[in-house]
């Protein structure tokens, strides 16, 4: 009895709803009339479903129209079906023109596409123990699994979603199956039980992600794919105390490139002052070389100078034995000994006036090597510094070589200094001699005219005995003097060796100054308005991602005016072991609409 009551209860409530919601129908109908509706805003939803390697199986789209004005209403798409989603009123479709009637408010309405492309191309491989496999195949496996998901443009849809919109790729992973997950890109967060991954691909961006991990029973519910407009406005990140370290390093390269400047002016000089050194050298050497090689006939002549006054003195020394022709000869012997020695003195004193200018050349150019200390903490700065260590090693090179030659030159200093006075003494000396000689021979031709003969010879016997006795202490300090200026020249030949070597090595350090000079000058170039460019790099780089203005368009149809948003929502298919299916046999025959609406209250 209570069942039938049921049964009745709902048999009226029945009656009584259906002829309202006809007339609420059939209301909306007429009142829509057929007067022309207006869309105030239009919202896209882009459903597709994927293979589960990413190859597009299905796309419908989901329309949410804010109806402004009630009436008869026109949107456009290229389906092949559509849905009422909102009520039981007709769509009508041709020429890709959707035609309905619509009160004011929302309204939705679903469209099918067949053969429209979307935006962005997705494929999704899988290997399993890296070898590439089909998911069919890799459903229920064991072993270390890896997903790549991949994402291009394709160049077949209008690019201003792949430009202007936000690729968001999620996939979650049951935990009772995966374990020892790795995605270098991805976000990974708990959720539940399984891990959820998410990858993000920013506007214009073609991106490739891969997921790796131990599984077992393979199964996969299937991977979401959203796509957005990335349309938040980015503010500039706040780069200040950033670009005041560049400006103080911009700073630190001018100073460095002054630094630099300097050093190749104080190494141009030190060239020069080098190349002077070098040539005042060779003049020293030439000199005292000829000094040296000009020893030997200076002691030969005179040991001849020595040998003739001995045998003068002796002659005279018996003075019965000289005959009036003898004093004749020893009267021409002493002129031509006088005159000799005469050269003897000039030569001598030219030699000193050579020897003087190239030692001045060469003292100046000495002279002209800064006396700075280089410290080994200020070398090692120098290395720090991030200059060309070829440049720094020649230099320290060259300073080591200037520095020696210098200490050389000032400790053999005195030595050059007596070589002037000396050749200056011995000069003199020879022209003392040459006088006086030439005094006793003018002596002896007054003696041979004299009556008093004797005394006279006696005279100049005493003189040239005398003359003869300090010629020898002459001699012998002109052969020590002379083996002195042979060794000073044998050491200084080294010496000018060492101090052309140093001219080179000045000359290859000035081009590696002036190459390190043009490097130190281009940086300083480059990176004299460092701040302003970092600015301005950051100022791009915002605006390439502030999406801010970008204004939606249709994707079904570009004549739809008044779009909102356009959303896109994709899924692959899910992977999952096939079960074998159970056949269950029917005892009788399928139960009719009003058998199954009678079990509801039993």
């Amino acid at each position: 009895m209570r069942r039938i009551t049921k049964l009745l209860l709902v048999f009226a409530a029945i009656l009584l709803v259906l002829p309202t919601f006809l007339v609420t129908a059939a209301s909306n109908d007429s009142k829509s009339g057929g007067e022309q509706g207006k869309i105030s805003s239009k919202d896209e939803v882009v459903y597709a479903k994927l293979s589960a390697t990413g190859e597009r199986q299905e796309i419908y789209v989901v329309n949410i129209l804010d109806i402004e004005k009630a009436g008869s209403i026109v949107d456009y798409g290229s389906y092949i079906s559509l849905k009422n989603l909102t009520d039981l009123s007709q769509l009508k479709l041709a020429d890709n023109r959707v035609e309905f009637t619509a009160q004011e408010g929302k309204f939705y309405y679903q469209g099918n596409i067949n053969d429209e492309p979307l935006p962005w191309e997705i494929t999704v491989a899988y290997y399993l123990n890296g070898n590439k496999i089909t998911p069919e195949e890799l459903a229920g496996k064991d072993g270390r699994v890896e997903i790549r998901i991949a994402t291009l443009a394709n160049e077949q849809v209008d690019p201003v979603f792949f430009k202007n919109y936000l690729l968001q790729i999620s996939l979650s992973l049951n935990l009772d199956l995966f374990g020892n997950i790795q995605s270098p890109d991805g976000i990974q967060a708990n959720a539940g039980k399984n891990k959820q991954i998410t990858f993000t691909v920013m506007p214009e961006k073609e991106e490739e992600f891969i997921v790796e991990a131990d599984v077992v029973r393979f199964e996969l519910d299937g991977i979401d794919i959203t796509a957005i407009p990335s349309s938040m406005s980015i503010d500039a990140p706040n780069i200040n105390e950033m670009t005041d370290d560049m400006e103080t390093l911009a700073d630190a390269i001018k100073e460095i490139n002054n630094g630099v400047g300097e050093l190749n002016n104080g190494v141009s000089d030190l060239n020069n002052g080098v190349k002077s050194l070098s040539n005042g050298s060779k003049k020293y050497k030439d000199g005292i070389a000829s000094i040296a090689g000009s020893s030997s006939e200076l002691i030969s002549a005179s040991k001849s100078i020595e040998e003739a006054l001995e045998t003068f003195s002796t002659a005279l020394a018996n003075p019965e034995e000289t005959g009036i022709g003898d004093l004749r000869e020893l009267e021409t012997g002493l002129a031509q000994m006088s005159d000799g020695l005469t050269i003897t003195a000039e030569g001598l004193a030219t030699l000193k006036d050579n020897y003087v200018n190239a030692y001045s050349a060469l003292n100046s150019s000495m002279e002209a090597i800064p006396d700075y200390v280089i410290t080994e903490e200020q070398i090692q700065q120098l290395y720090n510094s991030g200059a060309n260590q070829t440049v720094v090693n020649q230099l320290i090179e060259t300073y080591s070589a200037a520095r020696k030659a210098k200490g050389t030159y000032l400790a053999v200093k005195e030595a050059f200094d007596a070589v002037t006075a000396t050749l200056e003494q011995v000069s003199g000396s020879l022209a003392e001699m040459a006088n006086g000689i030439d005094k006793m021979a003018k002596g002896l031709a007054d003696a041979q005219a004299d009556t008093n003969v004797a005394d006279t010879l006696a005279q100049l016997q005493e003189g040239l005995s005398q003359l003869s006795s300090n010629y020898k202490a002459f001699h012998t300090g002109l052969v020590d003097y002379t083996g002195g200026v042979g060794q000073l020249s044998s050491v200084y030949h080294e010496m000018h060796t060492g101090i052309a070597e140093l001219s080179k090595g000045t000359g290859e350090l000035g081009k590696g100054v002036g190459k390190l000079h043009d490097g130190t000058t281009e940086l300083h170039e480059s990176t004299n308005n460092l701040p302003a460019q970092m600015k301005e790099e950051v100022r791009e780089m915002m605006a390439e991602f502030d999406k801010s203005d970008f204004e939606p368009v249709s994707f079904v149809s570009p004549r739809n005016e008044n779009i909102h948003s356009v959303q896109f929502v994709f899924k692959t298919e899910s992977i999952k072991k096939e079960e074998p299916i159970e056949t269950v046999k029917l005892d009788q025959e399928p139960k009719g609409f009003w058998a199954r609406l009678m079990e509801l209250f039993k």
